[in-house]
Formats: C-alpha cells, structure tokens, sequence
C-alpha cells in the first residue's frame, strides 16, 4: 500500500474514534458535575435576566452545568418546566416565581422526586420558614418600600404633596411588600404626604406608561410624586412625564438598573432601591453548591437593599 495513503488512513480512523468518543465523554462528564435546571419567571423582564446572568457566571466559577428555562409568567408552564426538569434528573431546581402564591405543586414536585429547590427573588413563604428541602434568597421586601418612603419625605419636606403608587403583581411578595413598606411610612412619618391613587402595573414598563398618561389627565398639576414598585415601571412613568415637560415630578424605583443608573445620572430620576439582583441569583447557585458539599449555613439568605441617589450614583 502507498505510504502515503497508509498515513492518511491512520489519521482518518484516529480522529473517528475522538469523534465517536466526543459525545460519551461529554456526558460522563456531567453526571460528575452538579447539575441545576433554573426556571425564570420571565426573561423579558431585564430584572430576572440580572437574576440569571449573576446565577450563569457563579455556577460557571464553581464547575457546575447550568441548564435555563422560561416560563414567561405563565404559572402553568412554570410548573411544566420543573417537571421536565425533574424528568432530566436535575440535581437541584432554582426557581424565579411567576406566582408567589402558586408553588405549592412546584415544592411538591420537588419533595416527591427528592430534589431541592431554591427560590430567588419572590418569596413564596411570606413570614414562615421555608418548608424542609426549599430554600430562598432574596431581599427584605418591606425595606425597599420604607426607603422610599424616607426619602420621598425627605425631598418634598414640610411642604408635602401629592404621591401615586405604581404597584408590581398582586400575586407577587414584592409588590405587596413593597407597597405596604412605603404606604405605612409616608402614613405613620409625615402626615402632609398624600397618597393619591395606586394602580397596578404588573411591573411592566408599557403598563406604567398607560397609567401615567391617565394620571396626567386626571390630576394635572396635582402630581408631585411618583413612586414605583421597580424600575421598569419608574421608567415607564418617566417617558410620559418628559414628553409632556413634567420635569418637576419626583420619581423613585427599586433595582437599580442600567436604565434607572443613566436615568439617575441624567437627573430624570431621584433615585432607586438597589436590589443585587445578580448577587441573589448566584445566592441560588452557591446555596445549591452548597448542599453537596458544606452544608447551607443561611436559610433564607436575605441580601440586603441599598438607596442609591444622584450623590452616590457613581459608586455603583
């Protein structure tokens, strides 16, 4: 045989069995690697994409195969996703709710196949401990809302005025929380401060620009404030109030987004809650890494809100 051809032929038959061996390899190596099936809530909202990124990058830094769902808020699909997940033989489920009120099938699922479940961001426990093999990291809810509310006391002084409430999801803690923080504080703390009117906003930016358009019509010069839920719904409230002139309106989030940075920076906003929406994601992640090797020191791990202003803007 031709020397030549001998050489190619050998080649040929070497680099068949690296690609016949690729694929077994690449699966013997993620059964030996921790395995975690994340279900977002809704990647169209860029909240709960800070959420995954900040849970993609940490489970990269720690070896382990992170494989994403959305369930783009639909409760039903939500809990499809989980049970596709439990069928793949995840090792752990992190989940963003759709439904703060609508886990319990979700933590079922998950005790039945005995797999854990961390969830990030939406508490589904309200004031009670997460039940034995859940898990949850977030953020004190209430917090956010009372630190809008000293702020929002703080800027309009003795003078006061008239303030509309921009509100999340009613199915979702953080709206809830987040409104009754800031509602008990301007109530209890200063009395010249006039909740006007609170609509719901389902926090998405489309809907608060709705809103404030309806608010301009009706209450005019009336407003002096609008407080917000998130950041998508401040700026939301934002885009209206600048098309009609509306520079004198006090706006505040929570999130402390990129858009709400520049929006803070640009002095079209006040200020926003910062909510480490990247840190509680990869929160689930070290939580999930952590229940295969050291044990989980902190359920439920709260990280705490920080307010952030023109005056510091910078620093974040």
């Amino acid at each position: 045989m031709n020397k030549k051809l001998m050489v190619f032929m050998a080649m040929f038959l070497i680099a068949a069995m690296l690609i016949g061996c690729t694929p077994a390899a690449e699966e013997t190596a993620e059964e030996s690697q921790l395995v975690v099936g994340f279900v977002s809530a809704n990647f169209n909202d860029t909240g709960q994409v800070f959420i995954k990124d900040g849970a993609k990058a940490r489970a990269q830094e720690l070896g382990i195969v992170f494989k994403e769902a959305d369930a783009q808020e639909d409760v039903i699909k939500q809990q499809d996703l989980v049970q596709a997940f439990i069928t793949e033989k995840v090792d752990v489920l992190i989940v963003v709710p759709v439904s703060t009120d609508a886990m319990d099938p979700i933590i079922k699922a998950g005790k039945d196949a005995g797999i854990p479940i961390v969830f990030v961001n939406r508490n589904p426990f309200g004031t009670s401990m997460p039940p034995e093999g859940t898990y949850y990291v977030g953020s004190e809810e209430l917090v956010a809302g009372q630190q809008q509310g000293e702020y929002l006391g703080e800027l309009l002084g003795e003078a006061g005025g008239n303030v509309f409430v921009l509100q999340g999801k009613l199915d979702n803690e953080a709206a809830i929380k987040r409104t009754e923080g800031f509602v008990t504080t301007v109530n209890d703390k200063f009395p010249n401060i006039t909740i006007l009117d609170t609509r719901v906003g389902d926090w998405q930016r489309d809907q608060a620009v709705t809103i404030t358009e309806n608010w301009l019509t009706a209450y005019g010069d009336e407003i002096n404030a609008i407080v917000a839920n998130n950041d998508e719904m401040a700026l939301g409230a934002i885009e209206v109030l600048q098309k009609a002139g509306r520079t004198d309106v006090i706006v505040l989030g929570v999130d402390f987004t990129p858009d709400a940075k520049d929006a803070i920076k640009e002095g079209k906003m006040v200020g926003s809650v910062r909510q480490d929406l990247a840190g509680q994601g990869a929160g689930g992640v070290q939580i999930a890494f952590d229940l295969f090797n050291d044990g989980v020191s902190e359920n439920p791990l709260m990280i705490p809100f920080v307010l952030i202003t023109a005056d510091d803007v910078d620093q974040y």
